[in-house]
């Protein structure tokens, strides 16, 4: 593990040879493939919603679901003040549970409902059933897929608990998206304007947060797991923040089968607001352990001389950051705009790589310094626009 940030004998960032071609046009090919699976699983749900409600009331299914999609996404990116993950890594945490993890929910949780039923010769138990015990482990299980999947594969843009709420939020909102689909095409064919109305606001205005509540506990859990080095932590915590959103989704699925409206209600208020409310504290606190990195591992570029003062201090606050992307935008339009956000944006990424390096996430030492050097050198390079604009 390297304990120098600064890596002072690496002036210039490493030359790393680029990916053979043959090898770039796999991996292009492969990620085609994985799409088309995905849209093709997606379509198929569609398909199926389409059969129980009919064309008329899937279309509007579709509209109500979505319009509030935006907003909720908007929302959700902007916890991430810091460090911005990829749009492509966003994007397909939430395609999978819109399109794969909805699919997989599916077919689960329709054998667990006919294998109750089957068994008990009863439909309500088989709903019963499907609603507090074969969806929350089935849906939970394939939401979190997807956030192992980033927590392994790419280390470097999983740095801790508010990247796992933002990753487990996305994949949640879109799996909300295309289950809400089938509700309000229910309610629209069986309870008409009414019907759809009040399930809207059930689902769409009272609880929104719901799913992404539920899945940010396993996000929770694998934040705490790359934050801490303790080799207990970082097996337990994953564990414990999957069972959680499992245990947290059965009891909301439970408290509307099982205690009906008044139940709901309760639930509602006594158990998910206070637990939502929580969650906010959870991500105030991770943002201020993201400032103190960011403050910690640009010091040295401070006393350095690489940033003046003001322009330390703008990168270790969410103000004063949102004040410096405004002031860049009404004094030097929307060029000096996109500056200074790619000034923010690479001031945290080379942060939070040297705490990465600091945590011995890198098994190269190269390749970290390499990065490293080649951070430092884009954020001169922005820099030099800043300051001669």
């Amino acid at each position: 593990m390297m304990n120098n940030p600064q890596y002072p004998e690496m002036p210039v960032p490493a030359i790393v040879a680029p990916a053979s071609g043959h090898a770039s046009a796999i991996k292009i090919a492969l990620g085609i493939a994985a799409a088309l699976i995905a849209v093709l699983l997606g379509l198929i749900v569609l398909l199926l919603i389409g059969f129980e409600t009919g064309p008329v009331a899937l279309l509007i299914g579709m509209v109500f679901a979505t319009i509030p999609v935006p907003i909720y996404v908007t929302l959700v990116l902007w916890i991430d003040r810091y460090e911005s993950e990829p749009l492509w890594l966003l994007a397909t945490a939430f395609c999978w549970g819109a399109l794969v993890a909805v699919f997989i929910a599916f077919i689960f949780n329709t054998a667990g409902f006919v294998a109750v039923a089957v068994m008990t010769n009863s439909q309500s138990a088989g709903q019963t059933a499907s609603a507090v015990i074969f969806a929350p482990i089935v849906e939970e299980s394939a939401k979190a897929s997807i956030l192992f999947v980033l927590f392994f594969w790419k280390s470097d843009e999983f740095d801790g608990v508010i990247d796992g709420i933002v990753y487990a939020a996305l994949v949640a909102l879109g799996f909300a998206m295309t289950e809400n689909i089938q509700y309000y095409g229910k309610a629209a064919l069986h309870g008409g304007g009414v019907g759809l109305t009040l399930t809207f606001i059930v689902r769409g205005a009272l609880a929104p947060f719901s799913h992404p509540l539920f899945t940010s506990m396993t996000g929770i859990g694998l934040g705490l797991s790359r934050q801490s080095t303790n080799q207990a932590i970082k097996f337990i915590t994953p564990v414990l923040g999957l069972m959680m959103a499992m245990a947290m989704h059965s009891i909301w699925n439970g408290s509307a089968v099982m205690g009906g409206g008044l139940g709901f209600l309760l639930t509602y208020l006594i158990i998910m607001v206070p637990a939502f409310l929580i969650l906010l504290v959870i991500i105030i606190f991770s943002l201020r352990r993201e400032g103190r990195i960011v403050r910690e591992f640009l010091y040295p570029d401070f006393q350095g001389g690489l940033l003046n003062q003001q322009e330390y201090e703008q990168l270790c606050s969410v103000t004063k950051r949102t004040g410096a992307s405004f002031s860049a935008l009404s004094q030097g339009g929307m060029a000096r705009w996109r500056a200074c956000k790619q000034f923010n944006q690479m001031g945290s990424e080379l942060a939070f790589h040297r705490s990465r390096v600091a945590r011995g996430i890198y098994k190269s030492e190269q390749e970290a310094r390499g990065r490293e050097a080649a951070y430092q050198q884009r954020l001169q390079e922005i820099l030099n626009r800043l300051r001669g604009g």
